[in-house]
């Protein structure tokens, strides 16, 4: 009597999929990505902006057209809508192939994609049947040739059972490790992604021991079809302690390699840590000079028990520039442009020319708004060098000249700063600076004019685990920042401090739903309102404050209806952002928020804001577009306002 046992031994092939196969030959199937759409033509809201099919479709010699139907034998719709994912042939059908041959050789990887989605859902004893032109694959010549476009290709799946985890052992340097600490419990899901991620998550939690040579060293699975579960047995060894040893450098172009080597930043003698060598990938890549980067492990340790590494590294263009756009009903329309140098002296330094026009079309602003003084102006220079005290900082010194006309004041400045940045971790950054600006600036409180000389200090630690800072799906944010004072024409000095946060969290296992809250609170101490520049006062309301209300609309305003600022604030807003399709995205959301002239707020006035946006998720972040209307708004508030960006609105 044949046992109801079997090893998992070959390759992913058609029948039984338990019937034979080396186990790691079936894991990798099971591991295969999915088929993505040809990278030759961008598409925004379903129109095609660049890029034809005729044009992808002129370079396929001897073009066959074929179609396909795909069935699921127990009639189960969601497992039919998994294999249509990965299914190569319903991804492509609506290009052609390459004659009957290209139909051929996509049909029969076509098995090892739906058998790996399978296995990825446990079922190891199901069945995937190909037919082409009413002939099963198997039976079909290797020389056939197919006529009477479109060519019908069927699929029919017979799913088999859903297998559970049965016995789980771990051996060798692993065998003192706990499977369930892994997620390989008896009885739970035995899909071949929750053994694959166990298997990563062992190696990585004896990496991170300082065994760089960790890995799985046998891996046998036997399914029991008569109790449908699965035996896993992994064999791991562990390897050596380790410590950094010399990294190595190729690919450089315009950077210098040394310098690149030191801003990997893993010093020689150092034990070693995988989180290490992740934080070294991203600051490299944070550079902004490379557009890849491979830092690789050496296979063996060096005589003296330390590990080489090898980095291999693609420069991006040293020279760029560009430009962008913003709009919202309330604060008008917003144009800028850059030139910025990369790499100026071959140690990643970066230079970058800016200049923007503001409001253009908002009116409105302080003072005499005819012809262009309600227009706002800015032009700057900044320079960045990485690596001055060590691999995780920067120097940085900014000129910055501002002529702006919001409805709170005029104001025309020259600002000079100069400080160091520090990332204290890899969520955590500390930056110092020291800044010299004079302005004179026009507001209801000094309405002559006032001219200043401040010098500042503005410190700033910012805490960001977020997972995506255009699009966070989890993960908070913190800023706490304070900016001493003096102004030294006046003789008045003041202390302005703000702290802010954020924090997201999906409600749902897809995260379809992900709740986001922002609140922020701000205070002005030392002097009297009036001494303070208008310009480094509170003010709250527009796109990135209390939507529905005007730039500047909220806090204390003159007998004329001019906003004034204040010495506090507070702000906060909720949303809730809804995914409806893989792209398509709604917000409902509600902003609150209050300036008042004491140095701290009082919360008798505070205003709300409600309304909702639509989210079109790109490569380079969403596109946001947001409409509010204000809940208890003054005389004189706009009825609504109308939003435009890129990225969430916090």
């Amino acid at each position: 009597m044949e046992s109801s046992k079997q090893r998992l031994r070959g390759g992913c092939r058609s029948g039984r999929v338990l019937a034979r196969a080396v186990a790691t030959a079936l894991f990798a199937c099971a591991a295969l990505p999915i088929a993505a759409h040809p990278a030759g033509a961008f598409e925004l809201f379903g129109f095609k902006l660049w890029g034809s099919s005729e044009e992808e479709d002129a370079d396929i010699a001897d073009p066959l057209r074929y179609t396909v139907t795909l069935t699921v034998s127990d009639g189960d719709k969601e497992l039919q809508e998994t294999l249509e994912k990965a299914s190569e042939l319903v991804a492509g059908q609506e290009r052609p192939v390459s004659g009957s041959l290209g139909l051929l050789s996509r049909a029969r990887s076509e098995r090892e994609l739906l058998i790996a989605a399978l296995y990825r859902q446990a079922r190891y004893d199901g069945v995937v049947r190909i037919s082409i032109a009413g002939q099963p694959l198997d039976d079909i010549a290797p020389d056939a040739v197919f006529t009477g476009e479109p060519v019908p290709v069927t699929i029919v799946v017979d799913p088999g059972a859903v297998f559970t985890l049965g016995d789980v052992a771990l051996k060798g340097d692993a065998a003192d490790l706990a499977p369930a600490r892994f997620g390989l419990i008896a009885g739970g899901p035995a899909g071949s992604g929750v053994i694959l991620k166990a298997e990563a998550d062992i190696v990585r939690a004896l990496r991170e021991e300082g065994r760089p040579l960790a890995r799985v060293t046998g891996r046998e699975i036997v399914a029991d079809h008569r109790t449908q579960t699965l035996d896993v047995t992994l064999s791991v060894a562990a390897g050596p302690i380790a410590t950094y040893g010399e990294t190595t450098v190729d690919g450089t172009e315009y950077m210098d390699p040394a310098f690149t080597a030191y801003m990997v930043g893993l010093e020689p003698g150092r034990t070693y840590s995988p989180d290490e060598m992740d934080e070294a990938r991203e600051r490299l890549l944070n550079l902004g000079v490379f557009s890849s980067v491979n830092l690789t492990e050496a296979d063996a340790l060096a005589s003296d028990g330390s590990l080489p590494l090898h980095l291999q590294v693609s420069e991006r263009k040293r020279r760029v520039f560009g430009g962008g756009a913003s709009y919202s009903t309330t604060d008008g329309l917003g144009l800028e442009g850059y030139w910025a140098h990369r790499n100026l002296f071959g140690h990643a330094e970066k230079l970058r020319i800016e200049g923007s026009i503001g409001r253009i079309g908002a009116g409105g602003g302080y003072g005499d708004n005819s012809g262009l003084k309600q227009l706002n102006y800015n032009a700057a220079i900044l320079f960045e060098k990485p690596g001055v005290i060590g691999p995780d900082s920067k120097f940085f010194a900014n000129v910055k000249t501002v002529y702006e006309n919001p409805d709170a004041y005029d104001r025309f400045s020259t600002r000079a700063s100069t400080g160091v940045q520090y990332e204290l971790s890899k969520r955590q950054s500390l930056s110092a600076e020291l800044a010299v600006e004079w302005e004179d600036v026009e507001d209801p409180l000094n309405p002559e004019g006032q001219t200043y000389l401040l010098v500042s200090t503005p410190l700033q630690y910012v805490f960001d685990n977020r997972d995506n800072p255009l699009d966070a799906r989890r993960g908070f944010r913190a800023l706490a920042y304070v900016e001493p004072t003096y102004d030294i024409l006046n003789s008045n000095t003041f202390v302005k401090m703000k702290a802010e946060g954020s924090a997201y969290r999906a409600i749902d296992d897809a995260e379809r739903f992900i709740f986001a809250t922002r609140a922020a609170l701000g205070s002005i101490v030392g002097a009297d309102l009036a001494d303070i520049p208008a310009d480094r006062r509170f003010y709250a309301g527009g796109g990135g404050s209390v939507r529905g209300y005007a730039y500047q609309g909220i806090g204390p305003k003159d007998a004329a209806g001019d906003p004034i600022g204040g010495r506090s604030l507070a702000e906060a807003s909720l949303e809730m952002r809804i995914g409806v399709t893989e792209t398509i995205g709604i917000v409902p959301f509600i902003d609150a928020g209050t300036v008042s002239e004491n140095e701290f707020p009082s919360f008798s006035d505070v205003k709300f804001g409600a309304g909702l946006g639509l989210r079109y998720l790109t490569p380079f972040g969403p596109l946001r577009i947001d409409a509010a209307v204000p809940l208890n708004p003054d005389p004189g508030d706009p009825d609504f306002g109308i939003y435009a960006g890129i990225g969430q609105a916090f």
